[in-house]
């Protein structure tokens, strides 16, 4: 709701704002229920949906058949999550939104994608800390 009530004050929330909404609540789940994940840590969920979505407008720039682009922008993800040690599932899901929307600029990573996951992240340090649980968690 908070991360939905700041985006909605700082742009312009339309119908692809809130497809976006849809992959935040899958991050939710991992950083609101399972806290101590490697794959809810604010490096995997920022940088994974961040990284996520530049990799689907730069897809989207080069190929523009939507068959042929989603599974590239989706399979690049993965790549560049795994390399940059910050795989976090539901950001596969951000590439294929912006595909799908055909978003072609780049500050849509940023704002809104970039700008909502941390705006998670610190509503589940919040959350995590005033309940007992330790969030965020460095790797042993």
């Amino acid at each position: 709701m908070l991360v939905l009530t700041i985006s909605k004050y700082l742009g312009e929330l339309g119908g692809l704002d809130e497809w976006l909404m849809a992959s935040l609540g899958a991050s939710a789940l991992l950083v609101f229920a399972l806290p101590g994940s490697p794959m809810a840590q604010p490096w995997a969920v920022i940088a994974g949906n961040t990284l996520s979505a530049l990799v689907g407008i730069s897809i989207i720039h080069v190929v523009q058949e939507p068959l042929i682009a989603m599974p590239l922008a989706a399979s690049l993800s993965i790549l560049g999550m795994f390399i940059l040690r910050c795989l976090h599932p539901p950001a596969a899901a951000v590439s294929l939104i912006v595909v799908l929307g055909h978003v072609f600029h780049y500050r849509y990573a940023f704002f809104p994608v970039m700008i909502d996951s941390v705006l998670l992240v610190v509503a589940g340090a919040i959350y995590s800390n005033l309940t007992g649980k330790k969030y965020p968690n460095r790797p042993s």
